[in-house]
């Protein structure tokens, strides 16, 4: 029997420092699945990616795809990869950039609601994006991301 194959998702986690410290850039999952919880809620804009597509590459594409501006230019400090309680690997990347939240137009699906309805409905992405001190992300970004911030606060240590 073939083995499981398990998706890949790769994005990018935008970070900067002001008056406060160092600020990263995350994204409240949309959807009706999502739209009251804040813990746990939140992730690096990212999305899934063919095994032939540069995973850097992707990373950016789903930048815009999800957020609706230009994936930011810079260096890109490779995060690795984290695998999921779902079982998605997911490769991020950090970039210094500022991007004002205002200005995001989220991308859009369609899912089905309410569950086994045969109704579908279209929902944004991400409902919100915010700058976040990587103690204030922590407790809102899915579990296994957690490890993207403190492989960006040791890359930006050395």
């Amino acid at each position: 029997m073939a083995e499981a194959r398990h998706r890949r998702s790769a994005g990018l986690l935008l970070h900067r420092r002001d008056r406060d410290g160092l600020r990263v850039l995350i994204a409240h999952m949309g959807g009706p699945l999502w739209a009251r919880k804040d813990e746990r809620a939140w992730s690096i804009p990212k999305g899934e990616h063919a095994d032939d597509e540069p995973p850097l590459d992707a990373a950016r594409r789903e930048f815009v795809e999800e957020l609706g501006l230009a994936a930011p230019d810079g260096p890109a400090i490779d995060l690795g990869e984290v695998r999921q309680g779902s079982g998605k690997r997911v490769r991020a990347w950090a970039v210094e950039a500022d991007l004002d939240p205002e200005a995001i137009v989220p991308g859009t699906f369609e899912m089905p609601w309410p569950p086994r309805s045969g109704r579908t409905i279209v929902v944004p992405e991400v409902d919100r994006v915010a700058w976040m001190t990587v103690d204030e992300a922590r407790p809102r970004l899915v579990a296994a991301q957690e490890a993207f911030l403190d492989r960006l606060v040791a890359a930006l240590a050395d």
